[in-house]
């Protein structure tokens, strides 16, 4: 749900459906083109469980930044690998190969941001 008062965009966390993308995180759309009325860029958070990862995948077009915002994982990101934990930001280059494991006991939070905004079509697994 969007309230654009005054023009404003905003959503409301518990009224945005969480769903599972083709790299295996769970995500919600905090604010993506094609339900809330912005334009240039999505805005996520990608959950992963513990003992988890997400499938390694590039995007063509997509820049993503990767902020931690709850728990701690590896990050692998093209031949580099990397631990991660809350207050974390990682940028990942269009076209990089990626995938994050949670090494934690407790979910790994991430929030995510996407320009162009976040396609399935533009995810290749790898």
């Amino acid at each position: 749900m969007t309230d654009a008062t005054d023009g404003a965009m905003k959503t409301a966390y518990g009224a945005v459906a969480a769903y599972v993308t083709k790299d295996g995180s769970t995500i919600r759309e905090l604010m993506h083109p094609s339900q809330h009325g912005n334009q240039n860029q999505s805005f996520a958070e990608a959950i992963v469980e513990p003992c988890a990862q997400t499938v390694l995948h590039r995007h063509r077009l997509t820049e993503e930044i990767y902020h931690i915002t709850a728990g701690a994982g590896l990050m692998t990101l093209g031949d580099r690998q990397f631990a991660v934990s809350v207050g974390d930001t990682v940028c990942i280059a269009p076209g990089t190969p990626h995938c994050i494991s949670n090494t934690g006991a407790v979910q790994l939070k991430i929030l995510c941001a996407c320009a162009p905004a976040y396609a399935h079509d533009d995810t290749e697994l790898l």
